[in-house]
């Protein structure tokens, strides 16, 4: 096992993944509502205490807060530095609104609250390509090249030149495809749809559970066919090739935290696996020590997490702004200000509850067991 790195590692770490990606995130903002003429009274990067900041030409603050956890664009017509809108301005004319957020077009509000969570997830994607261009597409194919000692998949009848074809219903076309849907379920049933001689045969099978440790001593529980490949190869690939893979990589990411999350809901994964700014801190820490092609790599996955968690229909976040809006378009007038302030002020208590808790988590997971 290697000697996990040292605090300041960590902290320098945390704050070289996370500052980029929220300052990318917060530009998305800034720089769509310029497009459409929105004036920011403040860009901030971190929140609490402004420690250092200067004002542009614009009448923009911008400032580095105390509380490296995020960050926010305040335009003008907000009420504070989760976008609610300011009570003064209700019954204001259309040349008061010229220049705020609120006198935005509802599809302009849109996409300036879109943009951040993008820019994230264009980051990401960027990432990929670059790795795919560099060091090519790992390929290999989705028929059974051998299995692993005590395979579920052997013991349920299946053979060496299968072609696995679905699981669950879910197309398989590669062996990435293969592991994308069974890591994430460890222990469960599931159908293998598998074709042989030219017949199409179904093998109901129970994924094996899996504990394993990094060499730091991180573990993780994973779902295993126990199945081997033929041959991978990592093929070379162009530019709009590396992109398309890198945003169906990034996609799967997406995908695999959505399923995780709701496996936290509904109880089928512990809380415990749920992690907040001291794991992602450990973790920055961990990847850096690996090498830097570990750690942009990281990086990617928390630009994913970032836009993820930002898209969730949660009043504060990105996505709680849309779903307003998606209310606005179906009413064809907006919800009234003390509605979206009740709102936000609801979003936010639980925004800062749910950071308590997995900080709170994240501290007993840490805490040595005395093993």
């Amino acid at each position: 096992m290697i000697q996990s790195p040292s605090i300041l590692m960590m902290i320098g770490a945390f704050l070289l993944v996370l500052g980029p990606l929220v300052l990318l995130h917060e530009l998305g903002h800034y720089l769509m509502a310029r497009l459409f003429g929105v004036r920011a009274d403040a860009f901030a990067i971190g929140f609490g205490k402004e420690l250092v900041g200067w004002t542009d030409r614009r009448g923009t603050r911008w400032k580095l807060c105390a509380l490296p956890l995020g960050g926010y664009v305040q335009f003008a017509g907000d009420m504070d530095a989760v976008s609610a809108p300011d009570p003064e301005l209700a019954g204001a004319s259309a040349e008061q609104l010229r220049g705020t957020f609120q006198g935005a077009k509802l599809w302009q509000r849109s996409l300036i609250v879109l943009a951040g969570p993008m820019m994230n997830l264009f980051l990401a994607v960027a990432i990929f390509a670059t790795f795919n261009m560099a060091y090519g597409v790992p390929q290999a194919s989705s028929v059974i090249g051998g299995f692993a000692s005590n395979s579920v998949a052997q013991a349920a009848g299946m053979r060496e030149g299968d072609r696995i074809v679905a699981i669950d219903g879910t197309d398989i076309e590669s062996f990435r495809d293969i592991a994308e849907n069974v890591m994430i379920y460890p222990g469960k049933a599931v159908a293998v749809e598998v074709e042989r001689a030219g017949q199409r045969l179904t093998y109901p099978v129970r994924l094996a559970v899996s504990v394993e440790k990094d060499e730091f001593g991180n573990e993780m529980r994973r779902g295993l066919l126990g199945v081997r490949s033929t041959k991978l190869e990592f093929v070379r690939v162009g530019p709009v090739e590396a992109f398309s893979t890198g945003f169906e990589q990034s996609m799967g990411i997406v995908r695999t935290m959505a399923i995780g999350l709701k496996q936290i809901v509904t109880g089928e994964r512990g809380v415990d696996e749920m992690g907040g700014p001291l794991k992602i801190a450990k973790y920055s820490g961990e990847q850096l020590q690996r090498g830097w092609l570990d750690f942009v790599g990281f990086a990617a996955l928390i630009s994913i997490n970032l836009a993820f968690i930002n898209l969730l229909p949660i009043p504060t976040l990105d996505g709680g702004h849309l779903v307003i809006y998606a209310a606005e378009a179906i009413r064809r007038r907006p919800l009234g200000i003390r509605s979206q302030e009740w709102a936000f002020r609801t979003g936010l208590a639980f925004v800062l509850a749910l950071m308590l808790f997995v900080t709170l988590n994240d501290i007993v997971s840490l805490l040595p067991t005395g093993n």
